[in-house]
């Protein structure tokens, strides 16, 4: 209960800053090859959104990188391709991860696996902390009832790119050693809030 009501708390903050009209939380990622903008959906999926703008507020995504792609030519065991970045603190003793949240399905938030989309990595439902992943054009098999996780509840999603999608297809071509691991890894220098200042 006690996640749950800093989630809540979190989700209104943003809310009374924004006026709650209809204008969404944003965030840059700032890497080695440009920034990413990413727009959050508390209104869609709370527990998701609210657990990553935690992660952004509390400054919990110290040394994060973009470690993984994932694309047509480096997944020949999977019957089911997509095509994939995926970033976070690649560590799972880091001292600032927080608990697992709850799993929203896209069942749940409507909020589909398309192009730019930011979902949550996992392994079981209900594991996902702040490994996250961004679609590289439209990946339904990610979705609530798709095949590319057996137990067909899909991933979480909780927003969007909004600018800079150059800059996600560049780190999906980036070369990855031994297999989908990218080599070197694409630093994120930082992960701070957009505010007028950004504008």
């Amino acid at each position: 209960m006690k996640l749950i009501a800093k989630l809540l708390f979190i989700i209104l903050l943003f809310c009374l800053t924004t006026s709650c009209e209809k204008t969404y939380p944003q965030f840059i990622f700032e890497t080695e090859l440009g920034e990413i903008t990413v727009e959050v959906y508390p209104d869609k999926a709370p527990i998701t959104a609210g657990n990553f703008l935690r992660y952004v507020h509390e400054e919990r995504l110290q040394g994060a990188t973009f470690y993984r792609t994932v694309r047509a030519d480096n997944q020949p065991d999977n019957d089911v391709k997509i095509a994939v970045i995926q970033g976070g603190t690649f560590d799972d003793d880091h001292p600032l991860r927080l608990a697992p949240i709850i799993h929203e399905s896209t069942k749940k938030t409507g909020i589909l696996h398309k192009d730019g989309v930011i979902s949550m990595a996992r392994m079981g439902p209900g594991t996902a902390t702040c490994e996250f992943f961004i679609c590289v054009g439209d990946q339904p098999a990610l979705d609530y009832g798709g095949k590319r996780n057996p137990d067909g509840q899909g991933f979480a999603t909780f927003g969007k790119v909004v600018e800079g999608m150059h800059v996600v297809r560049e780190i999906h071509q980036q070369p990855a050693a031994g297999g989908q691991y990218l080599e070197p890894r694409i630093k994120i220098l930082s992960v701070r809030m957009k505010n007028q200042a950004d504008h």
